[in-house]
């Protein structure tokens, strides 16, 4: 049995959000996953992140990660079942960022 640490699901997930910002195309990817995961509210919440920190610059990377590891934690503690399928996307997005020297 794999025990799942959703904390720490949250904060890797909310780390490659922020990082994605910056590459239009791989941001793209990880808002229709992300999307097709967590809903519609969650792709209009991700393009205001890149809109912020696009906007405010890098100072905000912090400060948006931290409201992405709230908000997926949140998301975890309601559907605990989504756990396994935002680590996943995780691992793929951490391969793409690092293929992509990100």
């Amino acid at each position: 049995m794999t025990v799942i640490h959703h904390p720490r699901v949250a904060w890797d997930a909310a780390r490659v959000i922020v990082e994605s910002v910056h590459d239009e195309q791989l941001f793209s990817w990880v808002r229709q996953e992300l999307g097709g995961l967590l809903g519609s509210a969650a792709q209009a919440a991700l393009t205001e992140t890149r809109d912020r920190l696009r906007r405010d610059g890098d100072a905000r990377v912090p400060v948006e990660a931290g409201l992405w590891r709230v908000r997926l934690e949140d998301l975890l503690r309601d559907r605990p079942e989504l756990a396994g399928q935002v680590s996943s996307f995780t691992a793929v997005a951490i391969g793409l960022l690092r293929a992509r020297g990100a």
